[in-house]
């Protein structure tokens, strides 16, 4: 994962749930939040994490949870 990767998920509200990889050498930062345009976008939780549990997370998020890959949101 040379560069940051969004997963976006659609709500119901017309905002969107999104998740973010991003990066860091041997490791990966992943933040989850929500944004709903023309609101600021809220971080609701961070963490680093080994490139091979990101990838775990993000292939969950993409077959259980709805999530689709996406550009950035902002």
């Amino acid at each position: 994962m040379a560069r940051p990767l969004w997963l976006v998920r659609p709500r119901t509200d017309g905002g969107s749930d999104y998740v973010a990889f991003v990066p860091g050498g041997a490791c990966v930062e992943m933040r989850e939040g929500s944004h709903l345009p023309p609101q600021m976008p809220l971080l609701k939780r961070r963490r680093w994490m080994p490139c091979e549990e990101a990838e775990q997370q993000r292939r969950r998020l993409q077959l259980e949870a709805g999530y689709r890959h996406s550009e950035p949101l902002f």
